[in-house]
C-alpha cells in the first residue's frame, strides 16, 4: 500500500479551504471586469530560458527546473508577470493594445515554507500593457484600493514608492552601478531592521556615509504626509525628477477621486525584482503587520524587450490569495462565514425519490443551492451528521399531504403547504 505523504510545502485544498478562496475570487474578478479587465491564462511548464534570469538571483534559486522528457530544460512558472511577458510578445498583433488582462492559478517557488506561505500557491495578477502613463498606474492603484473594498476589508494602506527615483538618488550619490544589490539589501529593511541593513549597504558601496545617506532616504519623517516626503526625497535627489513628478501625478488623481487616504509614499519598497522600472507597490493590513504583504507589483517597462522587440510598456499588481485568505479568516471576514455545500438538503424514504427531485428542481429554479442526500437508507443521525460537516442551515423532507424545513441552528421544523412556500421560509 502507497502512504498517501505530500511533499513539504504543498498541501491539498480541504472544502472548508477552498470554498473562501473560490468566493474571493469571485469577488475579484467582479471587480477586475468593473475596470474592463479581461481574463487570460498561460502553462505551467516553460522554457527554463523564458523563465530563468527575469526575476534576480535570488528568485532563479526558487524556480523548480529540470529536464523533461524530451531532453528539454523547462521550469514550473514563479509567478504569472515573467509568464505574462512571453505571452504579450507572442501575441501582442492579436491584441488591441493597451491590454488590460487579469489572471488567477497557480505559481511554484522552492522556498521556505511559513504561516499563509506555500510553495505552491495561488497568485491572483492584473496589469495594463502597452502604455506608459500616469492613467495606467492610478488605474492600477484605483482597482487595488476597489478590491480590497469589495472584500469587505476597512483597513489596510498600501506603500508605494518609484525604483526610478530612487535610481536618481542612487546616481546623485555615485553608486548607481551598485543599484540592484543596494536595491535588495532595501528591501530587507521591514525583516531585519535598520542596524543590518547597514550594515549591508556599507558592504556593498564601502562607505559609511553614503549608506547613511541611503538609509535617510529609505526612512522618512513618520509625522510627514505624502507629499511632505516627496518634497524631502525631491531634495535628496537634487529636485523634481520624472519619477518624483509622475509620483505627484499620481497623488493627485488619487485625491481628485477620494481615495488618497489610503496610499503612503514609502521609498523603502523597492520590490527586489530586477524587472521593475517605476512605481512600486505593497500592500498591508493594518490589524495584521505580522502577515506582511498581501498584494505587490509595480511598473515594469523592460520585462516584454527581452522576448521581442515592440515596445510594450506594464504596470501591474499581484495578490497572494493563499495569504489574504489567510489574513480574511484572522479578521473573521463575513465575506468568508458561510462556507455551506448547500442552502438546504432534501431528505426522503425510498418511495419519494421522484417527489424529492421534483422538489429540488423547484428551489434550484429560485436561485436556492439544493443538496439531495442520496442515501435514503441511512439512519437520520447519519444523515444530519452529513449536513452538519457541510454546514447545510435546512433540510427538507416530506409527510402526507405537506413539506417539513427543518433549521439546523434553532432545530425548529416548520411545515407548508408546498415547496414553493417552503422556499419562501429559506434565509440564504
Amino acid at each position: 500500500m502507497i502512504d498517501p505523504i505530500i511533499l513539504k510545502g504543498f498541501r491539498d485544498s480541504m472544502p472548508k479551504e477552498e470554498m473562501p478562496k473560490r468566493k474571493i475570487t469571485e469577488t475579484l474578478e467582479k471587480g477586475f471586469q468593473a475596470y474592463g479587465f479581461v481574463p487570460i491564462d498561460t502553462p505551467v511548464l516553460e522554457y527554463s530560458s523564458v523563465l530563468l534570469g527575469k526575476g534576480g538571483g535570488e528568485t532563479d534559486k526558487q524556480v523548480f527546473h529540470f529536464e523533461d522528457n524530451g531532453g528539454r530544460e523547462v521550469a514550473m512558472r514563479f509567478d504569472l508577470t515573467v509568464p505574462f511577458a512571453r505571452f504579450m510578445a507572442a501575441h501582442s498583433s492579436e491584441l488591441a493594445l493597451p491590454f488590460k488582462r487579469y489572471h488567477i492559478n497557480k505559481v511554484w517557488r522552492g522556498e521556505k515554507p511559513q504561516k499563509g506561505r506555500y510553495r505552491e500557491f495561488i497568485q491572483c495578477d492584473f496589469d495594463i500593457v502597452g502604455v506608459d502613463n500616469t492613467q495606467a498606474d492610478y488605474e492600477i492603484l484605483s482597482m487595488m484600493h476597489h478590491s480590497f473594498h469589495l472584500l469587505g476589508i476597512d483597513r489596510y494602506a498600501f506603500h508605494i514608492s518609484h525604483r526610478g527615483m530612487f535610481n536618481t538618488f542612487l546616481e546623485k550619490l555615485g553608486v548607481l552601478q551598485d543599484s540592484t544589490e543596494i536595491l535588495r539589501a532595501v528591501d530587507k529593511l521591514m525583516k531585519i531592521g535598520r542596524d543590518e541593513v547597514k550594515k549591508i549597504l556599507v558592504d556593498i558601496v564601502k562607505d559609511e556615509a553614503k549608506a547613511d545617506e541611503i538609509l535617510l532616504y529609505i526612512t522618512p519623517d513618520e509625522k510627514d504626509g505624502f507629499l511632505e516626503r516627496l518634497e524631502k526625497l525631491e531634495s535628496l535627489c537634487g529636485g523634481p525628477c520624472p519619477g518624483s513628478m509622475r509620483l505627484r501625478e499620481i497623488y493627485s488623481l488619487l485625491k481628485a477621486t477620494g481615495i488618497e487616504g489610503a496610499f503612503i509614499l514609502n521609498p523603502s519598497i523597492t520590490r527586489g525584482l530586477d524587472y521593475y522600472t517605476g512605481i512600486v507597490y505593497e500592500t498591508f493590513l493594518l490589524d495584521l503587520p505580522q502577515l506582511g504583504s498581501v498584494c505587490s507589483g509595480g511598473r515594469y517597462n523592460t520585462l516584454a524587450s527581452l522576448y521581442t522587440k515592440e515596445n510594450l510598456p506594464g504596470v501591474g499588481s499581484s495578490i497572494g490569495l493563499d495569504r489574504l485568505v489567510a489574513g480574511l479568516e484572522e479578521l473573521k471576514s463575513p465575506l468568508l462565514s458561510n462556507n455551506s455545500s448547500a442552502d438546504v438538503m432534501v431528505i426522503y424514504r425510498e418511495n419519494e425519490l421522484e417527489k424529492a427531485e421534483k422538489a429540488a428542481r423547484e428551489l434550484r429554479e429560485r436561485g436556492i443551492r439544493t443538496d439531495v442526500y442520496l442515501s435514503p437508507e441511512h439512519k437520520s443521525k447519519r444523515i444530519f451528521d452529513y449536513a452538519d460537516k457541510n454546514s447545510i442551515p435546512y433540510s427538507l423532507s416530506f409527510k402526507e399531504d405537506t413539506v417539513a424545513l427543518k433549521c439546523h441552528k434553532t432545530r425548529e421544523t416548520k411545515e407548508y403547504a408546498t415547496v414553493a412556500d417552503a422556499a419562501e421560509g429559506i434565509i440564504i
